[in-house]
């Protein structure tokens, strides 16, 4: 399964963009700040670049482990119906623990994708329903061994 998260909108405090599964918009995102992160860029340019906990990732291609338990969110109840388990990008320059997750605005992220609708000015909205919509899809993929993965543009 192939996810394409497509950066449409870049403000100061946050990143809006349209994620599609397979080529089919599914929904919006948020993300912190883009501030011009590729994955060809070296560590140091990454790490002169990015803001702790205010910056969006690199671009590039990502694949997406299915197995993580998130200590942050395990007991949250949108989280529990998966066994706490969350999709997170690996091999992401710079970042550790990206996952995708439930959150409304990019004061809910790290440097993680929050899905939802863009319906309000800066957020997501319906953002557990998107999510375990989404979630659906991907342990479906998962378990028919699909290799899952992103890619940011």
């Amino acid at each position: 399964m192939k996810l394409t998260l497509k950066r449409r909108y870049k403000g100061k405090q946050y990143t809006i963009g349209d994620l599609y599964l397979n080529g089919t918009k599914f929904c919006e995102t948020i993300e912190d700040t883009d501030r011009g992160l590729t994955s060809q860029m070296s560590d140091s340019e990454i790490a002169e670049k990015k803001k702790h906990g205010v910056t969006a990732i690199p671009t590039g291609v990502y694949p997406i482990q299915m197995g993580t338990v998130s200590p942050k969110f395990k007991n949250k109840s949108w989280a529990t119906q998966w066994g706490g388990k969350l999709p997170r990008l690996l091999n992401v320059k710079g970042f550790s623990g990206v996952l995708i997750h439930v959150g409304n605005s990019a004061s809910d992220t790290e440097g993680c994708l929050l899905v939802g609708e863009n319906k309000v000015k800066g957020q997501v909205i319906n953002s557990t329903e998107t999510f375990n919509k989404l979630m659906t899809q991907l342990v479906l993929a998962w378990y028919r061994d699909e290799y899952i993965s992103i890619e940011i543009i």
